[in-house]
């Protein structure tokens, strides 16, 4: 009799097990390229196509709610509405009061995002092809012209080198000019005349400040782009316009660091700011950001700096839910068999 009891509650918690391992468990996500999004009406991602590996693992039946922000995503969890929750949610103290994790399943970390031509170096092109040294070489050859001009008016009839009719003067006089100011000029052609030889100390007292503004032009555009113009750590973020996704980690790290920034509620609404030039810098997870890069904004965004901040993403559940611990077992068998590193080689290439 006893046995026969104990064979019935075992044969109805076998039962009971097959029926909840049988039932559609809702999953949670968010759009996040490359963990989650859909590509021609099909869920894809890293993170997605790890729940499918999972799913078959562990002979699931699931259908996947897409969500409209991250808040909206950790909110289905937390009151129990989705069974779980995968994109690219990062593991953290506060979080693990709200809702239970499982083992990571990526590691990541936050890096800066700016605009293409905010990462390239000042160069010596760019500061010769500005507009201010561009008005600064007209006035040197004003200066030159005119100052060889005038020394034609006073030395034509007193130096050979000037004895020339007007239209046949002017090229020799410029030349004479700049010969001054470069080399010191000839002794064979020094002016003669009072007003001439005025002129001639006045131009090589001239060439003195026609040289430094060359010197002093170029130097100052460089100096500019490279203090004002560049971020390549998070300590260049002081005094720029920042942004990133409110309530995120990023957003935490941004407050502890005093940084004023932006926050958007979502991922396309910051990116949209940021091809609008509405942002300097973009700080977030960097393989949401090196994606985005690289495809959609590969003309117009570049990374800058290492990854700081490490952090780890996980698959997030209510709490006390009973599917954590087959999906850690899964995790595991995943990584031991190479399912794990197969997924991984698709959307990152081999790990370092």
């Amino acid at each position: 009799m006893i046995r026969a009891l104990f064979a019935l509650v075992c044969l109805t918690f076998a039962i009971l097990a097959q029926q909840s391992r049988a039932q559609t468990l809702d999953v949670t996500t968010v759009t996040r390229p490359p963990f989650s999004y859909v590509e021609d009406g099909a869920q894809t991602g890293f993170s997605m196509d790890l729940l499918e590996a999972l799913a078959e693992s562990l002979n699931w039946e699931y259908s996947v709610n897409r969500v409209g922000t991250f808040n909206d995503m950790l909110g289905a969890v937390q009151d129990g509405s989705a069974d779980m929750a995968i994109a690219n949610i990062s593991i953290t103290a506060a979080r693990e009061t709200q809702m239970d994790f499982s083992q990571p399943i990526f590691e990541a970390g936050l890096q800066i995002m700016v605009p293409s031509e905010a990462a390239r170096q000042p160069s010596l092109l760019h500061a010769l092809l500005s507009r201010e040294l561009f008005i600064a070489i007209g006035l040197a050859f004003a200066l030159l012209l005119g100052g060889g001009m005038l020394m034609w008016t006073f030395e034509r009839r007193s130096q050979p080198y000037f004895d020339r009719k007007l239209n046949e003067a002017w090229f020799p006089s410029f030349w004479w000019a700049l010969n001054l100011v470069v080399n010191g000029g000839f002794e064979e052609r020094m002016p003669r005349t009072p007003f001439g030889r005025l002129l001639g100390v006045v131009l090589v007292v001239s060439s003195l400040f026609i040289v430094s503004v060359f010197t002093a032009r170029i130097t100052s555009v460089m100096t500019v782009d490279a203090i004002s113009g560049s971020v390549n750590s998070v300590n260049d973020l002081y005094g720029k316009q920042v942004g990133t996704i409110s309530n995120s980690t990023a957003a935490s790290f941004l407050n502890r660091r005093e940084i004023e920034f932006t926050g958007y509620s979502g991922l396309e609404e910051m990116l949209t700011a940021f091809k609008d030039k509405n942002l300097d810098a973009v700080v977030f997870d960097a393989p949401i950001l090196s994606y985005y890069a690289a495809h959609e904004g590969r003309r117009i965004a570049s990374m800058t700096g290492g990854v700081f901040l490490r952090e780890s993403y996980g698959i997030a559940f209510p709490t006390g839910s009973p599917l954590v611990e087959d999906v850690n077992q899964a995790l595991l068998s995943m990584r031991e068999d190479g399912t794990y590193d197969e997924i991984y080689r698709k959307w990152f290439g081999v790990r370092n």
